[in-house]
């Protein structure tokens, strides 16, 4: 579970945006200050969000003064280009301006700590799944995906262990590659997927059904 620090002194925001994130199985640590944040730093988060303007200083000068790697999403309510420009100057990985949607703040975050992860080689039952170089092979044999394919993949990993339904494979299919894909559609590359990465695809283990609700990713 990939843990991520909210820094934000905005009471709504910090509680409702870490509700958000914890439903949507990521561990949160919240801090309304910068000092308050340099404490929770030492937990090694796998993210910041990062509010701008906080009451103890500013985000820029603490994510500058940070003496870890670590990625970080400024949040900001200015609308200043120059403000903007400052940020990934200094390396950050991402800028969102306030109000944003939940929705596309958490795609943002995925593929920032997709670009990121450490866990760059994953293997599952003997499959082995680089995701650095988006290599797939089983018994070092490569295993060739069409970028729908491959990227279906990606979301089973990002939720792997979960409970997944059809709606949400679809909603995030079109929401990370702007592909529209029907119902039907999904079937033929979940079952594509499927006869590639399966020892057995008649009986699988690793993208399993659950009859009625949707998929899992073991």
């Amino acid at each position: 579970m990939s843990v991520i620090l909210l820094v934000e002194d905005d009471a709504s925001i910090q509680s409702s945006l870490s509700l958000y994130l914890k439903e949507n199985g990521y561990e949160v640590l919240c801090a309304g200050t910068i000092a308050r944040a340099r404490e929770m730093v030492e937990k090694d988060p796998d993210l910041i969000l990062l509010d701008i303007t906080l009451p103890d200083g500013d985000g820029l000068s603490f994510f500058r003064s940070l003496d870890k790697q670590i990625p970080v999403i400024f949040l900001t309510a200015r609308d200043d280009e120059s403000l903007q420009i400052k940020s990934f100057d200094l390396g950050a990985e991402d800028y969102v301006e306030k109000p944003f949607s939940p929705q596309v703040l958490l795609s943002r975050i995925r593929n920032v700590l997709r670009r990121t992860s450490q866990n760059d080689i994953v293997v599952i039952d003997g499959l082995v799944i680089d995701m650095n170089s988006a290599h797939v092979s089983r018994d070092g044999k490569e295993i060739v995906l069409s970028a729908m394919e491959y990227r279906l993949l990606q979301i089973f990993l990002e939720n792997r262990g979960k409970l997944l339904t059809r709606e949400f494979l679809l909603d995030e299919i079109v929401e990370s590659c702007g592909d529209y894909v029907n119902d039907n559609t999904l079937s033929v590359y979940i079952r594509r997927l499927r006869n590639k990465i399966e020892k057995d695809p008649v009986h699988p283990e690793i993208l399993q059904t659950v009859r009625g609700l949707g998929y899992r990713f073991s």
